[in-house]
C-alpha cells in the first residue's frame, strides 16, 4: 500500500497542472507564463497527501454489500459517461442504480448501517431519477452528479464497495467550490468538464 500511495502521489504531481490550464490570448508571453503557473503548481502538489481510509462496518451481511457494490457499480457507470461526455449513458446509469436501491434488503441492516443508509437514500435516489430523467441536459446531469457522489462516498466510507476506490477532487467544479468523486482507478478523467477539461483533479484518498 506503501508503493501505492507513493505512485498516487507522483500521479497527483503529474496532473496538477491540467487544473490551471487557460486560453490564449494574443500579445502575451506563454513561455513564461507557463513556466510560472508550472512552478506554482509544484510547489503547492509537494505539499500533497493522500489518505487511505477503511470502510467502518464489519461483518456486513453478504446480501447487502452486493447490493451496495451494485449500487457503487452504476455510479461508476453514471461517472464514465458523463467523463466521456455521454448523456444517454448517464441517464441508464441512473436508472439503473434507482432500480438497484428497491433491492436493498434493510431488515438485513444492523441498526448503525440502517441510520447511514436511510440518511442517504433519499437524496441518494432523487439525485439517480433525474440523472435517468435528463437525457439531452447533460448540465442538469452534471450538477446532480456532485451531491449524488457526495452520498454514495458516505455509503462507501461505511458498507465499503467489493473493490478499491479513489476519491478525486476537481477545484474548478462547482463554479470553482470545488467537488469530488469517486473513482475505480488512479486516473483522472473528470466528470465534471469531460473533454473540455477531462485531467483536471487530484487523488485524496484511497478507500478499500
Amino acid at each position: 500500500m506503501k508503493k501505492l500511495i507513493f505512485s498516487l502521489m507522483i500521479m497527483t504531481f503529474i496532473i496538477f497542472t491540467a487544473c490551471n490550464s487557460k486560453p490564449e490570448k494574443k500579445g502575451v508571453d506563454h513561455q513564461s507564463t507557463e513556466i510560472i503557473e508550472d512552478e506554482e503548481s509544484q510547489a503547492a502538489t509537494k505539499t500533497a497527501t493522500i489518505t487511505e481510509i477503511k470502510a467502518s462496518f464489519t461483518g456486513v451481511d453478504p446480501k447487502t454489500s452486493s447490493t451496495i457494490k451494485q449500487i457503487v457499480d452504476h455510479y461508476i457507470h453514471v461517472k464514465t459517461a458523463l467523463s466521456n461526455d455521454d448523456d444517454k449513458e448517464a441517464a441508464s446509469g441512473g436508472e439503473a442504480m434507482v432500480a438497484t436501491m428497491g433491492q436493498v434488503d434493510k431488515s438485513r441492516l444492523t441498526a448503525e448501517q440502517a441510520a447511514l443508509y436511510d440518511e442517504n437514500e433519499a437524496d441518494l435516489r432523487e439525485h439517480a431519477e433525474h440523472i435517468g430523467e435528463n437525457v439531452g441536459n447533460i448540465k442538469h446531469q452534471r450538477e446532480h452528479f456532485i451531491m449524488m457522489s457526495e452520498d454514495v462516498y458516505a455509503l462507501v466510507k461505511g458498507f465499503g464497495a467489493g473493490r478499491t476506490l479513489y476519491h478525486a477532487h476537481c477545484p474548478m467544479a462547482k463554479d470553482n467550490e470545488g467537488a469530488m468523486w469517486l473513482t475505480e482507478t488512479n486516473e483522472i478523467r473528470n466528470p465534471y468538464f469531460g473533454s473540455k477539461m477531462l485531467k483536471c483533479g487530484s487523488v485524496k484518498e484511497v478507500i478499500d
